[in-house]
């Protein structure tokens, strides 16, 4: 047989936060979802987002000044949009699990809001759903520390309006098996 390297999956490393908003009379995906990424810095890449795990190894970063215009940005994105006069919040909550005996960092736990409360009201339901997920299944063993929130939020005076949070991730960690 001949010799293959086996390439398990990246782990995702360093990352920015970044957050925008936007508004358009013509429509939302082509119009204020496009802005709002304007606005937050990252109009120019193919946006993937992802589930709301972060490893231990991840730390954020400024962003980058060497992006590629249409490379591919993977996320975890809070995105909300609304029409004109109407709310539309996003919001992203972190914090890092540390192992209670060791100390060390295990990896992070992350919650998403996309609708249209009060950036407020939004903390205190993503607190809720963080301390939930911590207290099924990670309190054992872990205390979660170093909370962070993230919230933007837009009322818009044009047909329709994008509010947008987002974790990006700029690098990874590829393991191989031996």
């Amino acid at each position: 047989m001949k010799k293959v390297l086996n390439i398990r999956n990246r782990i995702p490393k360093d990352y920015f936060i970044t957050k925008g908003k936007g508004e358009s009379d013509i429509q939302i995906h082509a119009g204020s979802y496009h802005l709002a990424l304007k606005e937050a810095g990252v109009e120019s890449y193919n946006i993937m987002t992802y589930s709301s795990i972060l490893p231990g190894i991840a730390r954020e970063v400024k962003k980058p000044k060497n992006l590629v215009h249409g490379e591919v940005m993977e996320t975890i994105m809070a995105a909300s949009s609304a029409t004109k006069g109407k709310r539309a919040t996003a919001a992203i909550i972190f914090g890092w699990l540390y192992d209670k005996k060791t100390k060390k960092k295990f990896g992070g736990l992350v919650c998403e809001y996309n609708g249209s409360i009060s950036e407020k009201k939004a903390g205190e339901s993503l607190r809720a759903s963080l301390n939930e997920l911590y207290i099924n299944g990670f309190d054992d063993k872990y205390d979660l520390k170093d909370i962070n929130l993230i919230t933007n939020t837009i009322v818009p005076k044009k047909k329709y309006g994008t509010a947008l949070v987002a974790i990006c991730f700029v690098n990874f960690v590829i393991p191989l098996d031996k």
